[in-house]
């Protein structure tokens, strides 16, 4: 009898549920509005190895401009490494590696700035005895950063170009 209601209650949701608004924001694949809008973003070069990496990351996710680009993303970024830990000997144990993003959408017809926004993420690496191994972990963090703050930006780009369209 507990089933019936449950699902009594389920069928009389439905109509709600299918009347909220909500719709998919890539809707209609590449062809979608959104897709288009984020695939006509062109991103100047960014200073730095770290900008290397976001602009690359963020290419890969957008693609290449076809000619034409109606919006440009301008992108300062803030790469920090900071020693935490340390050791009875007086040397540093622990490290973070902090990337910051500062980065304004601008319609290149207008000039208007459809977005003006900051996006981050940080990653601690364990140093030791070997300096190369230290190294190579925090080059590893730097590019995985650089991945996280292009993947959050591509978010938040698509969020602003949904609410535009």
């Amino acid at each position: 009898m507990k089933r019936a209601g449950t699902l009594i209650a389920l069928t009389l949701a439905l109509p709600a549920l299918a009347s909220c608004g909500l719709k998919p924001m890539y809707a209609g694949g590449g062809n979608g509005e959104i897709s288009r809008g984020l695939a006509s973003v062109d991103i100047p070069p960014i200073e730095g190895q770290a900008g290397w990496l976001v602009r690359n990351a963020l290419r890969d996710r957008l693609g290449e401009p076809d000619g034409s680009a109606r919006y440009r993303l301008d992108i300062r970024l803030d790469d920090q490494l900071e020693g935490l830990g340390l050791l009875t000997d007086d040397t540093i144990g622990r490290e973070r590696r902090t990337l910051r993003a500062r980065y304004q959408l601008v319609d290149t017809a207008t000039g208007a700035i459809l977005l003006d926004a900051t996006e981050g993420s940080d990653a601690g690496i364990d140093v030791v005895s070997s300096e190369y191994a230290t190294i190579a972990a925090e080059q590893t963090a730097l590019e995985n950063l650089a991945r996280d703050v292009a993947d959050r930006i591509v978010t938040r780009l698509a969020l602003t170009l949904r609410k535009a369209s």
